[in-house]
């Protein structure tokens, strides 16, 4: 095993982790700041407030992107099984 194969298994693991929690992240990044502008807003400062729909948008992303998530994992999976049946 060569150093330019560890580092391409490391690139390709690296960009699976962003293809998989990027979106879910920004989904509760851009909930939170919503709900950050709304309790500015009114002045209302209760915590459920900000949790509870960060939630119910995170769960509906991954119901979403669920399959696209499975999909994903399972190319970079069948990627590194591949170079195992090679490397032996």
């Amino acid at each position: 095993m060569t150093q330019s194969l560890v580092l391409d298994i490391m690139r390709n693991a690296f960009i699976t982790i962003l293809k998989l929690a990027g979106p879910i992240l920004i989904i509760s990044m851009l909930i939170g700041l919503i709900i950050s502008i709304l309790q500015a807003t009114t002045q209302i400062q209760e915590q459920t407030l900000s949790f509870v729909p960060k939630l119910i948008a995170v769960l509906l992303g991954l119901i979403i992107l669920g399959s696209y998530m499975i999909n994903t994992l399972t190319d970079l999976i069948n990627y590194l099984y591949g170079l195992i049946a090679i490397l032996s």
